[in-house]
């Protein structure tokens, strides 16, 4: 027998002797376990994303330092050293005073509705109301009849809401405009400029791409002289200069005045948010179109804005909060806002304490910050519902 043989035979030899092994074959996937403790909960994320490396702990430990040194008085300060109750600046002296919310209190309704007349003032709180319900109607996905609702609230609900703010019919006592003030004159101004301004930017931004050369001339002429000029020479100019220019006997009122130079001033800048939602646009986008036989307006309309809007949501939404945020110039044709009405209450002796000015600043930021926080926060759910993207 040879080597290799004699190999062979012992090699099946240890086979046979070998303990017999019985194999067990999964029929079902086994159900998922969790990560460790390690990679899920705060513990991990804190790991992952602020402590990660030293650069980051130290990041992470500098900014922690900041806010605390930055927060921590403004906390101290409206919440726990502030007044909540009282009559009148007695109750806010003091040397460890912080903000006296009982003066706001106390005139929360000049702040809210101006000079309006307290018994006229559930007037502005149907229109309120109203608009409110019509604008969650529209941007709330699942409900229907959107065409219509836009349509009640864009062409329907400003004449609504004028005549039931103005009076003077159907029974209800007249209120001049000169009355109006705080944050329902913010709001006025505001919903009127952003109401106004998209519609009227995105004609001069096509009219700035026509080929026809006097719309483009007169398209570019417009949005960059009102580029050009600040808003409150704007508003100035509303003021003064306007009534100069029509016929004797025609005048309009100062909110009216604000409201034109407002539109005016936002419109051009929107223009060109809306110029490069269509310059992003692929030019087979436009020839397909074309192809198609479309019309120039059923082009835009149904083919190319859709995008170009889409494009640009951050761009238009940034300019409707400094839109919002620039209501606060009215002052210069002598409309008091809501930042106006209230310096203009710091003149109350019965309120004056060293906090007065402070608090009240506070309150107007606080309300400016929970409308600007609100738009923003909506365009980018309206970004993420929108982005229909390229993924496969």
């Amino acid at each position: 027998m040879s080597d290799i043989q004699a190999e062979t035979a012992v090699s099946q030899a240890r086979r046979l002797n070998r303990p017999k092994v019985e194999a067990f074959v999964r029929r079902e996937f086994s159900s998922p376990q969790p990560p460790p403790v390690s990679e899920r909960g705060p513990l991990a994320w804190i790991r992952k994303n602020l402590v990660s490396n030293w650069v980051d702990a130290l990041l992470t430990i500098a900014c922690i330092v900041f806010l605390y040194w930055m927060l921590a008085p403004l906390f101290k300060f409206t919440l726990i050293d502030a007044v909540w109750t009282g009559k009148d600046r007695s109750a806010c002296l003091g040397p460890e005073v912080g903000a006296c919310w009982a003066m706001v209190g106390e005139k929360l309704g000049i702040y809210m509705y101006g000079f309006y007349p307290p018994m006229e003032r559930w007037r502005p709180n149907v229109v309120g109301a109203t608009g409110a319900i019509l604008l969650l109607a529209l941007v709330i996905p699942g409900i229907p009849l959107k065409r219509y609702i836009a349509g009640l609230l864009l062409v329907v609900f400003p004449v609504f809401a004028f005549f039931m703010l103005a009076g003077g019919v159907f029974g209800l006592v007249e209120v001049e405009t000169a009355r109006w003030g705080g944050l329902m004159l913010t709001l006025v101004v505001a919903v009127t400029g952003i109401t106004a301004s998209l519609p009227l930017g995105i004609l001069l931004a096509l009219g700035r791409r026509s080929e026809l050369p006097i719309v483009k001339a007169f398209s570019i002429a417009f949005i960059e002289f009102w580029r050009g000029v600040p808003l409150i020479t704007v508003l100035f100019m509303a003021s003064v200069m306007l009534p100069l220019f029509l016929p004797d006997g025609v005048t309009f009122n100062k909110l009216l005045r604000a409201l034109i130079g407002v539109t005016l001033f936002a419109s051009a800048y929107m223009a060109e948010v809306v110029r490069g939602g269509l310059a992003a646009i692929p030019r087979g986008q436009f020839e397909g179109a074309q192809a198609l036989g479309l019309s120039y307006p059923k082009m835009m309309i149904f083919i190319v804005l859709p995008q170009a809007l889409k494009h640009v949501i951050p761009g238009i939404v940034n300019t409707f909060i400094g839109l919002f945020k620039d209501t606060t110039l009215v002052y210069i044709v002598g409309l008091f806002d809501l930042l106006e009405i209230i310096k203009s209450s710091f003149s109350d002796v019965n309120w004056s304490t060293p906090v007065q000015s402070a608090t009240g600043f506070i309150f107007a930021a606080v309300i400016f910050w929970i409308f600007c926080f609100a738009m923003s926060q909506y365009s980018q759910y309206m970004e993420k519902r929108l982005d229909t993207g390229h993924k496969r």
